[in-house]
């Protein structure tokens, strides 16, 4: 049988819904994909089944479902992902993610002008609950990257979200490791070991609609037993936002002891130029709770080190985090793409 072009990987865990409308919503050439779904021992398998099963019945896509004996959690879910598909370029999906409608023919279409390139930064979409769309773009046009350590630390924060993430499998496999296991950045380790041998791109052609379930208070991480001493099931809490962005630097230093590099001193500073996501996901918990929250981000982690995280900070705290979005939002809707700091 011949090989598909692309596998649509998706790791599953409780949300069937989700998921049918994820399937549903791929709408590209049959005959050019796969969509791999690696479905993680989650207390609504079976509603999970009968979403396939359901889907099965009105589908042309090679479907393969796969059900883990375990909770392998994120990362383990991400790598064995990797190890199931068949594709040249895998594209990964959040269960809970959309792709925008009559955008996979075209990044297809744009990989196979640029197979040489081994990752592609994508450029996606997300809605906020007040229905305003906000776009991920990274560049003013279609970029290509050089191999190395600074593509790899420029990159680091921008390869965060699984929605739309897309690198070669081949290269991906090369890498297989359970290291860092619980740091829910495998893609993130997968992408620095990849651009630090192999040219990379940025795509201007948005693939996905990312959901952002976390914005719901309802995260389902911390099942698995290496995700269990860092990640607290069912709400955001401080520590667990603590505990996720202190994994960056977790999977930077590894990087660094691997390399001989200085991905993790880059790091720092890219994001506390870029810190508003880290501060505003803990700003719904009141005044008080998020001075102590930030305070943690600027002595623990660091994030102190920019006037930037200073001029979030305080701006979540005088106008809240509402305003703040709306501004954010405006700039990159004039600009056409986010800033460059």
């Amino acid at each position: 049988m011949k090989s598909p072009f692309i596998s649509i990987c998706i790791p599953s865990y409780n949300r069937p819904e989700q998921l049918h409308k994820l399937i549903m919503s791929v709408d590209c050439d049959p005959s050019e994909v796969e969509i791999v779904i690696s479905e993680d021992n989650a207390p609504k398998r079976l509603q999970v089944r009968k979403a396939l099963d359901k889907v099965h019945q009105s589908s042309n896509y090679n479907i393969r479902y796969h059900e883990n004996e375990v909770n392998l959690g994120f990362d383990g879910n991400i790598r064995n992902l990797v190890s199931l598909a068949r594709g040249k370029f895998l594209i990964f999906m959040g269960d809970d993610d959309l792709f925008i409608p009559k955008s996979i023919n075209q990044f297809i279409s744009f990989l196979k002008q640029n197979t040489e390139k081994k990752y592609i930064l994508r450029s996606y979409l997300s809605k906020h609950e007040n229905g305003k769309t906000e776009e991920f773009r990274y560049m003013e046009k279609t970029t290509t990257f050089q191999s190395g350590e600074n593509t790899v630390s420029w990159l680091f924060k921008r390869s965060v979200s699984i929605a739309g993430f897309t690198i070669n499998r081949k290269e991906a496999l090369k890498y297989s490791t359970d290291d860092l296991d619980g740091t829910l950045l495998y893609q993130v380790y997968l992408m620095s070991q990849v651009c630090m041998h192999n040219k990379s791109i940025y795509c201007d052609i948005p693939v996905a609609y990312a959901v952002q379930s976390f914005r719901d208070n309802k995260p389902m991480f911390g099942v698995s037993e290496a995700e269990k001493s860092r990640y607290t099931p069912g709400s955001v809490t401080q520590q667990n936002s603590i505990n996720f962005t202190a994994s960056y630097f977790e999977v930077a230093r590894y990087l660094d002891q691997l390399h001989n590099t200085h991905i993790a001193d880059s790091l720092i500073v890219d994001l506390s130029k870029y810190s508003y996501p880290f501060l505003s996901i803990q700003r719904k918990n009141g005044i008080f709770s998020f001075l102590k929250y930030s305070k943690r981000l600027e002595k623990e982690l660091g994030f102190g080190c920019t006037f930037y995280f200073y001029m979030y900070k305080w701006s979540l705290v005088l106008i809240g985090e509402k305003l703040c979005d709306r501004v954010i939002l405006l700039i990159k809707n004039t600009m056409g793409y986010t800033p460059r700091l």
